[in-house]
């Protein structure tokens, strides 16, 4: 088990906006988290990475209090959003300052970054400009592989396919389940898109005034068209 989840309670001016009873994630999962904006997603992620401080509960990635320890660190990567980014550096200069940070050598990143040649479709490399000059998309695509570099045990996106066209989210979808496959990384991602998250995961978390309201393997087609169903006659319905 790579994260643990218990009795997790998070609140904004006496506001519950989160409250998960028990999640747990075991090593090498693709699991996709599910929901409308403000369905509590990005909550849950921020307290996964201790960046928010949970009023109730705990989060144990590979058995350390994320909240009491560093440890878990130096195997977690993430992607939130944009403020993860170093918009005054280049992107080659922003992937080696990941390296140094992690003991990795630039020779083994420009190894690494071969990989990603599709992806980045010739727009970020070797362009001589600040990733601030980037477009929403490609920043998008700078901070997704600046967390996929250290191959690390647990890697949390939060809105991976945001700003990205349809041809970069199809690859998108590729890389993500070959890393998965080729690291055993488990992989915790959200989307307020079905289909994104029922492509690649195996595993689908559905998340509604912050809680889990399902919370079930996607084995095959059936299980989009029973979350597409209870999108439409339950949250819809509202």
């Amino acid at each position: 088990m790579i994260l643990n989840i218990q009795n997790l309670i998070k609140r904004f001016e006496q506001k519950e906006v989160l409250n998960i009873p028990q999640l747990t994630i075991n090593e090498g999962g693709l699991i996709g988290v599910l929901g409308n904006n403000g369905a509590g997603k990005t909550t849950l992620f921020r307290l996964c990475l201790d960046l928010l401080k949970a009023d109730e509960g705990f989060v144990l990635i590979d058995n350390e209090n994320v909240s009491q320890s560093n440890a878990w660190k130096k195997y977690t990567s993430a992607f939130i959003d944009a403020h993860f980014l170093i918009d005054f550096l280049t992107p080659e200069e922003y992937f080696y300052y990941i390296s140094d940070l992690y003991g990795i050598s630039k020779k083994e990143i420009d190894a690494i970054l071969v990989d990603f040649i599709p992806f980045m479709d010739n727009e970020i490399l070797n362009q001589k400009k600040h990733i601030d000059k980037f477009s929403k998309g490609n920043k998008q695509k700078i901070g997704i592989i600046g967390a996929m570099l250290i191959r690390p045990r647990l890697l949390i996106l939060d809105e991976p396919f945001n700003f990205l066209d349809p041809s970069s989210q199809i690859i998108m979808k590729r890389v993500l389940r070959e890393y998965n496959q080729k690291y055993g990384t488990a992989i915790l991602l959200s989307s307020h898109n079905i289909q994104h998250v029922t492509d690649i995961c195996t595993r689908i978390v559905v998340l509604e005034a912050g809680g889990i309201i399902r919370d079930e393997k996607n084995i095959n087609e059936t299980t989009k068209l029973e979350i597409e169903n209870y999108v439409t006659t339950q949250l819809l319905s509202k």
